[in-house]
């Protein structure tokens, strides 16, 4: 390699570059795995179902994460691996970094609307505006997805991205708007759905501290995209962080998906007194069961079972003393 080859890689400035491209690609790998895991639990915690809304979900938000890892891979093996050392490929847009940026916005614009989709169900039976507020931003996000796509494509050098950096700022700073209204909107749902009940609402408030934390976790990581981008517009740091944006959202939607997995051996083991119900009370002259609720109907077959034997049969002696009073344990995880 001639020493004038060398002199024009070392302006290049490899580590911020390239480099930070590189560590992009390995922790948007390391987030790809955790995405496996939770489509993982998320499959085998369901089961037996058949095929569910949220089984497709859950597979093609798989599929657009693999691809999303695919293209920044190829992106980096073009650069550093294919075309080392290439001074004039270095400063060109490969085709596989314009199309990772239009998976981006799928996967981030999709996962909004997932999110909207979970509070239109939790709002259900009460009034529609807030959910209808939320839809109208979501759809209004769009436009500057848009844009973002259109102004990518425009570019033909690595220099260009600093011409359309009202884009990127536009953008990040649109679905870190979004992000916070939808963690707001679902946390507030939950908190008018309280029961009274402390399973229940102990429940309520785990889910709203996954939201939160889930919510804070990708807003956090396009305000530092946004940052990097306005404070060092000419190296690849932002592109970097960019990189982990997608996953993020991935990891995020799924792990909300699987919270009834996570919270439920807690909530029975913290709260089993509770759990513990009194579901009726035998007497003999009614020969009735008194109920307590029709929500647990199911668990009534269970609860007159006994080792052995399939029905248990009262004898005059136990009908002739107090009321047998006959307790059953009920889940207390309450599916949003």
């Amino acid at each position: 390699m001639s020493s004038s080859t060398q002199d024009l890689i070392l302006q290049l400035h490899l580590g911020n570059t390239f480099g930070a491209l590189f560590i992009g690609v390995t922790l948007a790998a390391i987030l790809f795995g955790l995405s496996n895991i939770q489509a993982f639990v998320y499959f085998q915690s369901h089961k037996g179902t058949g095929i569910s809304f949220h089984k497709l979900v859950v597979a093609w938000l798989w599929i657009l994460d693999a691809l999303h890892l695919f293209l920044i891979v190829h992106c980096v093996y073009y650069y550093l691996v294919a075309h080392y050392a290439d001074i004039n490929v270095l400063t060109e847009i490969v085709w596989s970094f314009k199309l990772q940026i239009v998976i981006d916005v799928i996967i981030v614009y999709g996962v909004h609307l997932l999110y909207f989709h979970r509070i239109w169900i939790i709002a259900k039976g009460r009034s529609r505006v807030l959910p209808i507020a939320v839809g109208v931003i979501i759809v209004s996000g769009s436009g500057v997805a848009i844009a973002l796509i259109w102004a990518i494509y425009q570019c033909h050098v690595f220099s260009d991205l600093i011409k359309i950096e009202w884009a990127t700022f536009m953008a990040l700073g649109t679905i870190t708007f979004v992000d916070f209204v939808i963690a707001s909107s679902l946390c507030y749902l939950l908190a008018i759905s309280r029961t009274g009940f402390s399973s229940t609402d102990s429940m309520l408030t785990k889910l709203m501290a996954y939201i939160i934390n889930t919510g804070c976790l990708t807003s956090m990581c396009s305000l530092s995209a946004m940052i990097t981008c306005a404070v060092m517009p000419h190296n690849f740091i932002f592109l970097g962080v960019e990189f982990l944006v997608a996953k993020l959202y991935v990891n995020s939607f799924l792990a909300l998906l699987n919270a009834p997995y996570y919270l439920q051996p807690a909530t029975e083991t913290n709260h089993s007194a509770e759990v513990r119900m009194h579901h009726g009370i035998y007497r003999p002259e009614l020969n009735v069961i008194a109920s307590q609720g029709e929500e647990f109907q199911a668990s009534r077959k269970s609860t007159y079972k006994h080792p052995g034997d399939d029905v248990i049969h009262l004898t005059r002696s136990a009908m002739s003393r107090r009321p047998i009073e006959v307790t059953v344990e009920t889940n207390s995880f309450s599916s949003v």
